[in-house]
C-alpha cells in the first residue's frame, strides 16, 4: 500500500457506521461482542510514554455448578524492529530486548499469565535475502541463548509463562538452524520447545534456505495457566496442523507470525478464527509491524523488480474463541499489547454444544490419509462419460 498505511479495520467501521447498524455488522463479522477489560492506569501511562498501544477484552464462559471458572490472561505482543538492519547484530538485538521489556512490563501490569511474542522476535525477518551473514548470527541456543536468559528473569519476576519464538542454533545436534518457539515457565526455567512444522516457499518467503520442517511433532505444554501449543506462522494455512495441537490437548494455540499485507492479509482474520471454532480452543494470532529494509536488493523468481524490503508487516494481532467470537485487532502500524482474559471452561462447553470432536471421524480420515500418502494413490473420482 503506497503512502500512509491504513490503521485499523475496526476504527474504519466505527467511522462509517453507528448504532444498531454498527452492532449488527460487528456481530456478523466478529461474533458476540466481548466486554472490554479495564486497563490499569499505570499500564496506560507506560504505553503512552513509550509509544505503543494496550487493549484488553474478556471472553467469558457459562457458570458451572461443579467446575470453578478457569480464568487466564493471555498477552499477545507485536512490535517493529528498533534499529536499521545495517546496525551491528548485537546492537539490533539489544535494542529489541529493551523494547520488549517495556511491552512485557505493561503486560505484567495488566496481570498477564501467559505472554507470547511474534515469530523470530529477536531480529529482522531477513529470510527474504537468502544471505547467510549477518542474519544467521542472530541464531542462538534455545536453552541457554541470550534471549532465553533475558526472558527467564522476566518470567520469574512476573510469575508469567513466556513463549519466545526465535531463530534457534541447535548446539547439541550439528549446530543446525531451526525456527523455534521456546517455552519458559512462570518459575523461570525452560519447559521445552516447539518448531515450525510447515515452511513457506512463496514469493519472498524463501525460508527453507535457512531451516527445514520440524521433527518434533505437535507438543503441547501443560503449564500453571493451562495447556497450549504453538503453531508457528505458515502452519496456520494447514488445518490439520491446528487439529493435531488440539488433539494433543491444547486449550490455547498461539500463532506467532511474520507476514505482509500484499501476501496474506485477507486470510489473516479468517484462519485462526476458523481453527478456534473447528478445534474448540482459543487461538492467538500475532504478527509483527513495520517495513524492514535490507542493505542489498533481492528477487524471488516471481518477475517482480529487485527490491530491498518484504513489504508492510501489518500487525493486527487478535484472539479468537471457541464460540466463534474474537477480539478486535491491534493496530496495523503500532507496537502493542493485547490482553485477553479467557475462561478455559468455554472450550469444553462449546465442544459439548457443537460436538465437532465427537463427530470428526478420525478413523475414516486416518484410513483416507494413509492411502493418499502412498505414491500410487488414485483419487476417488466417479466420472460421467
Amino acid at each position: 500500500m503506497a503512502g500512509v498505511e491504513f490503521e485499523n479495520v475496526e476504527e474504519a467501521l466505527e467511522k462509517g457506521l453507528s448504532g444498531r447498524e454498527l452492532d449488527e455488522v460487528t456481530r456478523i463479522l466478529y461474533g458476540k461482542k466481548l466486554e472490554k477489560l479495564e486497563i490499569p492506569l499505570a499500564a496506560v501511562a507506560a504505553a503512552e510514554k513509550a509509544g505503543f498501544e494496550v487493549k484488553g477484552y474478556i471472553a467469558t464462559a457459562q457458570r458451572e455448578q461443579l467446575r470453578a471458572p478457569r480464568k487466564v490472561r493471555i498477552a499477545a505482543i507485536q512490535n517493529a524492529i528498533v534499529l536499521p538492519t545495517t546496525y551491528p547484530v548485537a546492537e539490533q538485538r539489544h535494542a529489541i530486548f529493551m523494547r520488549i521489556e517495556q511491552l512485557i512490563d505493561a503486560a505484567a501490569l495488566c496481570g498477564a499469565n501467559i505472554v507470547c511474542l511474534q515469530e523470530a522476535w529477536t531480529m529482522p525477518f531477513a529470510f527474504c535475502t537468502r544471505e547467510r551473514l549477518p542474519w544467521t548470527e542472530f541464531a542462538e541456543s534455545a536453552e541457554t541463548g541470550p534471549s532465553t536468559q533475558f526472558l527467564q528473569k522476566l518470567a520469574g519476576k512476573y510469575n508469567m509463562v513466556i513463549v519466545s519464538p526465535i531463530l534457534e542454533r541447535d548446539e547439541a545436534k550439528d549446530e543446525v538452524i531451526w525456527n523455534t518457539a521456546v517455552v519458559i515457565s512462570n518459575k523461570g526455567h525452560v519447559i521445552g520447545k516447539s518448531r515450525k512444522n510447515h515452511i513457506p516457499r512463496v514469493g519472498d518467503f524463501n525460508e527453507s534456505t535457512y531451516y527445514m520442517e520440524s521433527q518434533l511433532g505437535h507438543p503441547v505444554f501443560d503449564t500453571a495457566f493451562g495447556k497450549f501449543g504453538i503453531n508457528i506462522c505458515y502452519g496456520r494455512h494447514h488445518p490439520q496442523n491446528w487439529m493435531m495441537y488440539a488433539l494433543n490437548g491444547a486449550e490455547i494455540i498461539f500463532n506467532p507470525s511474520a507476514t505482509v499485507g500484499g501476501l496474506s492479509e485477507p486470510l489473516w482474520g479468517i484462519e485462526a478464527r476458523n481453527a478456534a471454532i473447528a478445534n474448540h480452543c482459543f487461538t492467538v494470532g500475532i504478527n509483527r509491524v513495520g517495513t524492514e529494509a535490507f542493505p542489498n536488493e533481492f528477487t524471488s523468481g516471481n518477475g517482480l523488480p529487485a527490491h530491498k524490503d518484504f513489504g508492510h508487516f501489518y500487525g493486527s494481532s487478535y484472539v479468537a474463541c471457541p464460540d466463534g467470537s474474537r477480539t478486535p485487532s491491534l493496530s496495523r502500524t503500532k507496537d502493542g499489547v493485547l490482553i485477553t482474559e479467557v475462561d478455559l471452561n468455554q472450550c469444553r462447553q462449546v465442544k459439548d454444544h457443537w460436538g465437532f470432536r465427537m463427530t470428526q471421524r478420525l478413523d475414516l480420515y486416518a484410513r483416507s490419509f494413509t492411502e493418499a500418502a502412498k505414491p500410487d494413490y488414485k483419487p476417488q473420482i466417479i466420472r460421467d462419460f
